[in-house]
């Protein structure tokens, strides 16, 4: 891959803290396409994706959609359309509350735990494409990362 100058044919920058700022949206861009091509075959997107591993992770404990909301990579997303679009796909399984009638309780279903195994599978096959980085790296990336998001 070519340096950010190179990627975004810029021969310089203002100083160093924007061009770490560009780099992460760079790259968090880039690693979105290629992970959105790891997907591409499953018929899933990310926000898909990304609703499927946080109900696995409650497993078997069903989730609301505001949990589910709050645990999203991308909280702007349109969790009931995801949602929709998920039950169509058979993947998750929604049943109203028995304690609050307004209230959903949903759980990924044993085709979405399936499909979650096949793409996790695929993604690690593939996932020197993505992990460049040592574990020692990795560690030092996301303490940096961590401290860029303090408030």
């Amino acid at each position: 891959m070519a340096s950010l100058e190179q990627a975004l044919k810029q021969k310089k920058f203002e100083n160093e803290h924007i061009k770490a700022n560009l780099n992460v949206l760079f790259t968090a861009n880039w690693l979105y396409n290629r992970i959105s091509g790891e997907l591409k075959p499953f018929n899933v997107t990310h926000e898909q994706f990304n609703v499927l591993r946080i109900l696995k992770g409650s497993h078997p404990n069903p989730m609301c959609q505001k949990d589910i909301l709050s645990r999203m990579i991308a909280p702007n997303s349109n969790v009931t359309l995801i949602i929709k679009k998920l039950i169509f796909k058979k993947l998750i399984k929604v049943v109203q509350s028995e304690e609050d009638k307004r209230e959903y309780q949903i759980n990924i279903s044993n085709s979405g735990i399936e499909l979650i195994k096949e793409i996790d599978t695929k993604i690690k096959q593939s996932g020197k494409k993505f992990n460049k980085l040592n574990a020692s790296e990795a560690v030092h990336l996301n303490t940096l990362l961590d401290k860029l998001r303090e408030e």
